[in-house]
């Protein structure tokens, strides 16, 4: 991993913590509960005993496009309803074109450069699950502030962009990477056409990106005090000095000319009362 990610040891950080449906630990916890139940319990059947776990241990995935009663008492927001576009729009402020499909969001010729969340975030977790198509190119921004474009560039200048790409390796514009400013250090990315669970968080100076489970990509935007330079000194293609860009900004799910697909869109505030 690019050593764009500057040092942490002394800035308060913020651990993402994984939604239900991805906390392994608890239903280990639970399994090993189960195990140490009376020995009576193990001449139950095979299915009757997990029918009789599951309906001890209560849902442990919720439904898609939905939150579960956990995720409401942890303060998750959901972003995307799985029926219409309500809270999104195209980056040129335009309706997007294309339909919702299979409780999915598709930007991919819906009509600009990307689809946006119509509210601005600062601090915050966001959860989502992606499927990409093959030799598919795309990412999710953040950050983006304004939609208005610079002369000569497109609106991706005015954001973060965490980089989805049909690609096997780990560099600058590999999936999980801050697109040409911090490499991820694995790739971690499941083929194309399965579904994949992403959290960024962006905690004032700090982004992390966290793919599949795995921690993948961290980024102290306090250290890129330059335009088009890395803190290592190696050069980017973006003219920004990330210590001064807007942490409020908008979230954005990129067309990049390949069909890719968005669901279950979730976020924390990490600055709520």
């Amino acid at each position: 991993m690019s050593r764009g990610a500057g040092d942490f040891g002394n800035v308060e950080q913020t651990a993402i913590v994984p939604l239900n449906r991805y906390n392994k630990v608890k239903t280990l916890d639970r399994l090993n509960r189960l195990i140490s139940t009376p020995a009576r319990f193990a001449l139950l059947p095979l299915g009757l005993w997990l029918l009789l776990w599951l309906a001890s241990a209560g849902p442990l995935f919720g439904a898609d496009n939905e939150l579960t009663a956990a995720e409401q008492r942890a303060g998750w927001i959901l972003l995307f309803d799985g029926r219409s576009h309500r809270g999104w729009m195209n980056s040129n402020g335009t309706a997007p074109r294309v339909p919702v499909q299979d409780g999915a969001l598709n930007p991919h010729q819906a009509g600009h450069y990307m689809l946006v969340h119509t509210q601005q975030w600062e601090n915050f977790v966001l959860a989502l699950d992606f499927k990409i198509s093959p030799r598919c190119n795309s990412g999710i921004f953040v950050r983006t502030s304004s939609l208005t474009p610079r002369p000569g560039k497109d609106v991706g200048f005015n954001g973060l962009e965490v980089a989805i790409d049909d690609t096997q390796g780990a560099g600058f514009h590999d999936t999980g990477a801050l697109y040409d400013l911090v490499k991820p250090s694995k790739n971690a990315m499941k083929p194309a056409g399965e579904w994949n669970h992403i959290e960024i968080a962006c905690n004032r100076n700090l982004v992390e990106v966290v793919l599949n489970g795995e921690s993948v990509t961290r980024a102290d935007l306090a250290q890129f005090k330059e335009p088009n330079k890395r803190p290592d000194g190696t050069e980017h293609k973006f003219d920004v000095a990330y210590k001064d860009h807007p942490r409020l900004g908008y979230i954005g799910l990129q067309d990049h000319g390949s069909p890719c697909w968005f669901k279950n869109i979730k976020l924390r505030r990490l600055d709520r009362p």
